[in-house]
């Protein structure tokens, strides 16, 4: 498959990109497009927005870009070998394929696609089309990941017993109002499946399944789901995961964007020895085992643009092909295919003092105990979080 993708060579750089979706989140696409035709890796070719950026919109030094609605007609125009995606969540598979049927490289933003089936067709219509496509999970670019991964090999903490994840974050309530599917399960008829741990918190799923050895969708054998909401939208936005692994192992991540003081997400390797903690947003690592003092390690990044442009032109491994998320879709597919999200009780939240947030108290201490005790909140004391066959409770376990 590598040598398939050698589609681009040296002589070619820098390499024509195409961004689809250029406002906010995409917003850190084209920093980073700029930092890397600053290297001379890649040139901004065109930007693909239903309405055009201004002058102001585009960082300097990225010249004029072609503009188009039509992302197929602006790959033509401009002969870009490499499209990057970072548009609404249902709009992904098809604009992948769309990439793909031209012979153009992909960089897919994260969740990679709604529903399991909208992924195995992008995937599916990617590999039929020979092109090569890195999944937008930042995080699995760090260094890390390998690094905690050989002091797994190596029996650091023993025998791994099981892997947490944690976020406690915030937002506004106007961040439900930035677009018309945010916070939204489906729209139109259309799955958009945007939730805590399917979109902002989507890189503590799918690196705790990394360092727990699961990242195939086969690697999968069962997931069960707490979904709760304190904003007055459709999808959760405080919940966690269970996931079983065909190693044996549990994998339970908790998140929620309504903490009263957000800190940075982690991910909790749990040993017979000892314990990992990583803060994958920082790429800093806590190793603590049974007789020796903790240890931390810094690691750097790749890039995975930079590594998209290496794999086409050099062959190195991509760092995160779709098969690489296939496990994390299997948790997007419980996620969608769950019962509707349950609203939290007016007396399980409130406005932060000042700000227009709402704020579940005690859900910081919740998500930190459920990633280092693997409990769903239904198995923690929390008064809204009662197991769902508590008929007063507003659980939806699988």
């Amino acid at each position: 498959m590598t040598n398939r993708h050698r589609s681009v060579e040296a002589r070619d750089m820098p390499v024509p990109v195409v961004l689809a979706g250029a406002r906010g989140h995409g917003r850190w696409h084209l920093d980073n497009i700029r930092r890397l035709q600053d290297k001379g890796i890649v040139r901004l070719a065109g930007l693909c927005e239903l309405t055009p950026l201004t002058p102001d919109e585009v960082p300097e030094g990225l010249g004029t870009p072609e503009q188009s609605a039509d992302l197929g007609a602006l790959l033509d125009a401009t002969g870009a070998r490499v499209a990057v995606v970072c548009t609404p969540i249902p709009t992904h598979t098809d604009l992948a394929l769309t990439a793909a049927r031209r012979g153009v490289h992909l960089l897919l933003e994260k969740p990679p696609a709604p529903s399991y089936a909208a992924f195995r067709r992008m995937a599916e219509g990617v590999a039929e089309a020979g092109v090569a496509c890195q999944i937008g999970f930042q995080s699995l670019g760090s260094h890390a990941v390998p690094a905690i991964l050989r002091m797994l090999a190596d029996g650091a903490v023993g025998e791994v017993t099981g892997v947490g994840g944690a976020g406690a974050w915030s937002r506004p309530e106007a961040y439900y109002r930035r677009a018309p599917w945010a916070g939204r399960r489906r729209m139109d008829g259309a799955d958009v499946v945007d939730g805590a741990l399917t979109n902002p918190l989507a890189h503590a799923v799918a690196t705790a399944l990394a360092l727990a050895g699961a990242t195939r969708a086969e690697d999968v054998t069962g997931v069960e789901t707490e979904l709760w909401h304190a904003n007055a939208i459709e999808s959760d936005d405080t919940s966690c995961v269970r996931v079983t692994t065909v190693a044996g192992h549990r994998v339970t991540v908790a998140a929620t964007l309504c903490a009263e003081h957000p800190g940075e997400p982690y991910v909790l390797v749990h040993g017979t020895r000892g314990r990992i903690t990583y803060w994958y947003k920082q790429d800093r690592v806590l190793l603590q085992r049974a007789d020796h003092g903790p240890e931390e390690f810094r690691y750097g990044r790749t890039d995975l643009l930079e590594n998209l442009v290496e794999h086409l032109v050099d062959g190195v491994d991509l760092l995160v092909p779709p098969d690489a998320t296939g496990a994390f879709m299997k948790v997007v597919e419980a996620v969608r295919t769950a019962p509707d999200p349950a609203p939290l009780p007016a007396t399980a939240w409130q406005l932060a003092p000042g700000e227009r947030r709402r704020v579940v108290p005690g859900v910081d201490a919740l998500v930190a105990a459920a990633a280092d005790t693997l409990s769903l909140y239904s198995e923690l004391d929390a008064d809204w979080a009662r197991p769902a066959t508590d008929p007063a409770g507003g659980g939806n376990a699988r």
